[in-house]
């Protein structure tokens, strides 16, 4: 009986592991669909993403030679690429997360929210729980019917704001 127990228990816990395997691709392919158009946006999404999600990425916002450096030590800790791809994703990343690109506010995921505009954690996750109810916002003031978000906040951040 115990051996029978144990051969159910392992099955009950290979299924679990299953499940939970399946929800963090599913979770991962939803983070690649938030990503900014853009010819390398696969090549993105294959090399990084499939390694770590995009908040590693998206909370930042260097220069092309930042890039270039943080992609260099993705490939020393492991990335694969091309040569071309790897100077197809600094491209990407500097035209999409550079020093003056702005927060996409309906693709945002909560980290990028709170770190670049300011936010607090839960500021932030209200922000993406109102988006995921109530749909797109569609310019800065639609973030004031969040409840809970700082209206002074928003304000001062709305140049830095895209929709």
């Amino acid at each position: 009986m115990a051996q029978r127990w144990s051969k159910l228990a392992q099955m009950r816990i290979f299924l679990i592991l299953c499940a939970a395997a399946c929800a963090l691709m599913a979770a991962e392919s939803d983070d690649a669909k938030l990503l900014p158009g853009g010819p390398a946006k696969p090549t993105v999404a294959r090399v990084c993403i499939d390694c770590h999600g995009s908040a590693n990425f998206r909370r930042l916002r260097l220069n092309r030679d930042g890039w270039s450096e943080k992609v260099d030590d993705m490939v020393d800790r492991g990335a694969k690429a091309t040569d071309a791809e790897l100077s197809a994703i600094v491209d990407y990343l500097a035209e999409n997360f550079g020093p003056g690109s702005k927060v996409n506010v309906n693709t945002a995921p909560m980290v990028e929210l709170k770190v670049l505009l300011g936010l607090s954690a839960k500021q932030a996750d209200a922000v993406v729980d109102y988006r995921e109810v109530n749909g797109r916002f569609t310019e800065w003031r639609d973030l004031l019917k969040v409840p809970g978000v700082d209206a002074k906040v928003i304000e001062e951040k709305q140049a830095m704001m895209a929709f």
